[in-house]
C-alpha cells in the first residue's frame, strides 16, 4: 500500500503556502480547468447537464446497491471473451496476483498507464523490489515517477512543477540535453517511451469504466499511451476499484459525456479504449493474455456505511479539487496519501483509518461548492460532517478532539445557565479584546490561535442585547 502520510496535512500545507511555485501553478491549470469546464457545460445547456447529472446519480445509486450481481455478471462476460477476473481483497492481495503473473510470464519490463488504484497499491515499489523495469507511460506520471513523487492532481499529476523544472529533471534522470521550451520536452519524452512500449513484456493500466453487461474495460486518454499499453504486450493486467462498475454500454454514454466536461472541459478525451478481453483469431495485434484486477481495499466497509457510500459513485474528474478553496490553496501532496480534495479528505479517512487522517475531514470550510460541480452530484459536505462527528465522537480517531470540544461547550452550556457569570463574561471580553486589538495581539490569543491567526475575531458587544432593550424601553 502506498506511504500514508496524512498525519502531516498541517505541517505539509504550511509548506504549499510558503511555495511560490506550487501556487502559481494553482492558480494557472485550476483557473484554465474551471474556465473550460464551464464553456463545456453551457455547450450543451446547463438543462441537458442537469439530466445527465441526475440520470448519472441514479444509475451509480442502483450499481452500487446490485454491486454484487454486476460483479458476478463481470466476471463471466469476462470470461466469456477469454479473460481472466480476479478479486482481491486488499492492496495486499492485489499486488501479489500482478507478481504472480509477472513472474509466471518471467517478465523483465512493464509499460503502464495512469492508474490511481496502481498508486492506492504502491504497485512500482512491489515491481521494482522484483527487478522488473517498470515505466509510467502517462507523460504526467512519468514525469512524478522520475521525480521520485506522488501525484499533485488526479488529473494532472505533475502541475506543481515548473518546465524548468521537467527539463532539469530529464536532464538529471533520463540524461537528455537540456531543453528549455514544453514542445522539445514531449518529444523528448516520446524517444524515452519510444523504446518502452516496443520491447515491454506486460502492460498494465487502470480503468476508468467497467461494463458489467459485455464484460469491457474502458480507458479514457489524451495522449494514445494507454492505447500502446492495453495492445503492444503480450499481456495485459487491468487493475480496478470495484466502484468503477456500471450495468450496461447504454449507462456508459451518460458518463463519458459528464467526465471529460467535468475533468478537462473536452467533449470527449482524444482515445477512448474498449477493452474486452485477449485478441481473437482474426485480431492482427493485441495481448495473448487479458486479466482484470478488481480491488475491494476498504470498499466494501465504506459500502456498508449509509452515511459514506456515496462517495463510490465518485468518477475521478477532479472538478471537486478545482472548486475547492483549501485545495485551490495547498495542492495535493499535502493531503499525504493518493486522493486529494474534498472527496480525499472522504475516501482516504475510510480507506487508511480515521485515526490516521482525522484532519482532513476539517479541511474544507463546508462551502458546498464541491456538491454543486460534482458531475454525479456527490453531497460530499454531509460526509465530511459525519466524518468530522466520528472524529470527535472518538470512533477511531482518538479521544483528544472529543475531550476538547466536550470540555469547551461544558464550561459554555455552565456559564449560560447563569445570568451573572453570562453578563460578566462579556464585559470581560470585551474589555480584553480592546486591549488585544491596542497591543496588536489579537490574532495570538491563547488556545484560538490557530483559528484567529488567519481571520479576524468579531467585535465583543459592550453592551449585552438586554442593556440595550432597557435602553428602548427607557427611550420610549
Amino acid at each position: 500500500m502506498a506511504d500514508i502520510k496524512t498525519k502531516e496535512f498541517k505541517s505539509e500545507s504550511r509548506k504549499a503556502l510558503n511555495n511560490p511555485q506550487i501556487q502559481k501553478s494553482l492558480v494557472r491549470v485550476i483557473d484554465h480547468f474551471g474556465e473550460a469546464r464551464v464553456n463545456a457545460i453551457e455547450e450543451i445547456t446547463p438543462e441537458v447537464w442537469e439530466i445527465l447529472r441526475e440520470k448519472a446519480r441514479t444509475i451509480k445509486t442502483h450499481t452500487m446497491s446490485y454491486l454484487d450481481h454486476y460483479l458476478d455478471l463481470m466476471e463471466a462476460n469476462v470470461r466469456k471473451n477469454g479473460g481472466v477476473m480476479h478479486f482481491a481483497k486488499d492492496a495486499a492481495e492485489a499486488n501479489a496476483i500482478v507478481a504472480s503473473l509477472i513472474s509466471a510470464k518471467n517478465a523483465k519490463s512493464v509499460i503502464k498507464s495512469k492508474s490511481m488504484i496502481s498508486e492506492e497499491m504502491g504497485l512500482n515499489h512491489v515491481l521494482e523490489e522484483m527487478n522488473v523495469d517498470v515505466a509510467e507511460t502517462d507523460l504526467g506520471e512519468y514525469i512524478i515517477q522520475l521525480a521520485e513523487e506522488t501525484p499533485f492532481h488526479i488529473i494532472a499529476p505533475a502541475m506543481h512543477k515548473s518546465k524548468e523544472e521537467v527539463a532539469k529533471l530529464f536532464v538529471e534522470k533520463a540524461g537528455t540535453k537540456l531543453y528549455k521550451e514544453i514542445p522539445e520536452l514531449a518529444e523528448a519524452s516520446r524517444h524515452l517511451l519510444r523504446e518502452k512500449f516496443q520491447f515491454a513484456d506486460v502492460g498494465i493500466t487502470g480503468a476508468n469504466f467497467m461494463v458489467a453487461e459485455t464484460g469491457t474495460l474502458v480507458l479514457v486518454t489524451n495522449e494514445g499511451n494507454g492505447r500502446m499499453c492495453t495492445s503492444a504486450p503480450k499481456m495485459h493486467i487491468a487493475l480496478a476499484g470495484m466502484e468503477k462498475m456500471l450495468p450496461s454500454l447504454e449507462d456508459l454514454g451518460v458518463f463519458l459525456r459528464l467526465l471529460a466536461r467535468s475533468a478537462t472541459g473536452q467533449r470527449l478525451t482524444s482515445y477512448t479504449t474498449f477493452v474486452s478481453g485477449p485478441k481473437r483469431e482474426h485480431d492482427k495485434d493485441g495481448p495473448e493474455e487479458f486479466h482484470l484486477i478488481v480491488v475491494d481495499n476498504g470498499r466494501s466497509k465504506m459500502l456498508q456505511d449509509v452515511d459514506l457510500r456515496e462517495a463510490l459513485n465518485c468518477i475521478r474528474c477532479g472538478a471537486c479539487l478545482n472548486n475547492c478553496p483549501i485545495y485551490q490553496n495547498v495542492g495535493g501532496h499535502a493531503y499525504g496519501w493518493v486522493y486529494s480534495g474534498p472527496i480525499g479528505a472522504v475516501v482516504t479517512p475510510m480507506l487508511v483509518g480515521l485515526d490516521q487522517s482525522k484532519d482532513l475531514p476539517f479541511a474544507s470550510t463546508l462551502c458546498g461548492r464541491c456538491k454543486e460541480v460534482c458531475p454525479v452530484k456527490i453531497n460530499i459536505p454531509h460526509m465530511l460532517l459525519r466524518l468530522r462527528n466520528k472524529s470527535t465522537q472518538n470512533e477511531g480517531a482518538g479521544d483528544k478532539p472529543g475531550v476538547k470540544e466536550r470540555v469547551f461547550f461544558s464550561l459554555w452550556f455552565y456559564m449560560v445557565k447563569s445570568k451573572f457569570l453570562y453578563k460578566t463574561s462579556g464585559r470581560i471580553g470585551s474589555g480584553a479584546q480592546k486591549i488585544l486589538r491596542m497591543l496588536k495581539l489579537e490574532n495570538r490569543i491563547p488556545f484560538f490561535g490557530r483559528w484567529t491567526r488567519s481571520r479576524d475575531l468579531p467585535l465583543i458587544p459592550t453592551k449585552s442585547f438586554r442593556d440595550r432593550w432597557k435602553d428602548v424601553g427607557t427611550a420610549e
